[in-house]
């Protein structure tokens, strides 16, 4: 394909995802082809291939995030649900806890008798947070300073039960430590991993990395079978919402720049650096 024609390919694909965006309710998949001027077929194809899922996926990922939404700014879930272009309740429900992390009822209350452990502590790559749910870890944040982990995990769930932690989460923390310190060791952890399919898909492909080595983000792409959807899984990399854990650090440019973290380009350069020297 041309870079002409790639590009134009491109274009269209992403008129589509606007389209979505602004509709009420999911517009047929004939209708988005028709609007990109393509078959059904070659659009889904083209679809899938530049943004990692179905024009189907897409839809349901924008509207639960309109849910979400509306549950933040106090809505009812029967009135969140409908506003976002579900035609029942039941549809959502089905998915709820996977894709909100919670019952509905809880996320509309900002977590809101949800009990979450956290314990702050200090490594050698700064302020270390570690959080769980009842399933398993659910977030490892690095920063410069316990306050600001602290703040974010409050403004995630705002009015959630946190609680320090206790014994057996210090030997969790311990376990996050290692992790970072002495990354051939492995440590197995319970995770409470959520995200839409691809993100999962790419966060598994990315815990099969193992320390010493990287790929690239088209590399990545390959592995999950989605070899044009690049810019979706540097998207689902900076999503990650487990750090070491996820170890979304190896991953790196073609060119071989680091490209993006979250947790800020020297903690990945300090990371990538020590599995090396550690491998070697």
């Amino acid at each position: 394909m041309s870079a002409n024609v790639s590009s134009a390919i491109e274009t269209l694909i992403a008129a589509a995802c606007r389209q979505i965006d602004a509709a009420e309710t999911p517009p047929p998949l004939a209708e988005l082809a028709a609007v990109a001027g393509l078959s059904p077929w070659h659009f889904h194809r083209q679809f899938k291939a530049l943004t990692g899922v179905t024009p189907k996926a897409y839809a349901a990922a924008q509207r639960t995030r309109r849910v979400q939404a509306a549950l933040a700014a106090g809505r009812s879930v029967t009135d969140a649900v409908f506003d976002a272009g579900f035609n029942a309740t039941s549809r959502f429900y089905a998915g709820a806890e996977a894709t909100l992390g919670m019952a509905p009822q809880r996320f509309r209350a900002g977590g809101s008798g949800e009990e979450i452990r956290f314990g702050i502590g200090q490594c050698s790559l700064g302020a270390l947070l570690v959080a769980a749910t009842r399933t398993g870890l659910c977030r490892i944040e690095l920063g410069d300073d316990a306050d600001t982990l602290l703040q974010r995990l409050q403004d995630v769930f705002p009015k959630a039960v946190l609680i320090g932690g206790d014994a057996e989460f210090e030997g969790w923390m311990a376990r996050v430590v290692g992790l970072i310190d002495a990354p051939e060791i492995g440590a197995s952890l319970p995770l409470d991993i959520r995200g839409s399919a691809f993100q999962q898909r790419v966060w598994q492909a990315l815990r099969a990395i193992p320390p010493g080595d990287t790929a690239t983000y088209a590399e990545i792409a390959e592995r999950i079978g989605q070899p044009a959807a690049v810019r979706a899984v540097a998207n689902a990399c900076g999503a990650n919402p487990l750090a070491v854990a996820i170890p979304c650090h190896r991953v790196v440019r073609s060119d071989g720049g680091l490209g993006g973290y979250r947790w800020g380009l020297a903690r990945k350069e300090a990371l990538l650096d020590r599995e090396a020297l550690q491998a070697g």
